[in-house]
């Protein structure tokens, strides 16, 4: 039986990409009901945001595997804020030139061309936590087995835990 391995960066670009999408649907849903009192919970986003969050966050991990035991959480969470304000910006210039950059920040006080908010330093921050101690460090666990059966256990540590395939 050959051993599991880990996924592919195309597949956790995926797993990525998912997850800053729901999010950003999740957000907007939120900020709709906080500052509208919409009991609907619209939630929205943009096609553009599967690109957007599964290239930021894989480009994330690679910095994760760098800093993690070179610099303390809280300035590497420091430095993911600061890549994401990078990203939203450049992503928000590029997709602005073809009249599709889905947000803009104008209303906000503390933009920079309504690309940008420092309003959202705390979510970004936030999020940036998150997005290392769970979803990164959970993903890069993840494993895949060519040879597993759907639905049933396949690796020798989940046999000698009691799973016993059955034919």
């Amino acid at each position: 039986m050959a051993a599991a391995q880990p996924l592919t960066a195309l597949s956790r670009w995926y797993l990525y990409a998912i997850h800053g999408y729901f999010c950003e649907v999740m957000f907007t849903a939120a900020w709709e009901f906080v500052v509208n009192f919409n009991w609907k919970f619209p939630g929205v986003t943009s096609v553009w945001a599967l690109f957007i969050y599964g290239t930021s966050i894989l480009i994330v991990e690679r910095m994760y595997l760098r800093l993690r035991g070179r610099c303390p959480l809280l300035v590497r969470c420091l430095i993911y804020t600061f890549w994401t304000y990078l990203w939203e910006f450049t992503t928000g210039f590029i997709l602005r030139q073809f009249n599709a950059c889905p947000w803009d920040y104008s209303q906000f006080d503390f933009d920079f061309m309504g690309l940008i908010t420092l309003e959202y330093a705390v979510p970004w921050f936030c999020g940036a936590l998150i997005m290392e101690q769970v979803i990164i460090r959970n993903t890069l666990r993840l494993r895949f087995d060519k040879d597993a059966e759907p639905g049933e256990p396949s690796s020798p540590l989940a046999l000698a835990n009691g799973h016993v395939k059955t034919d």
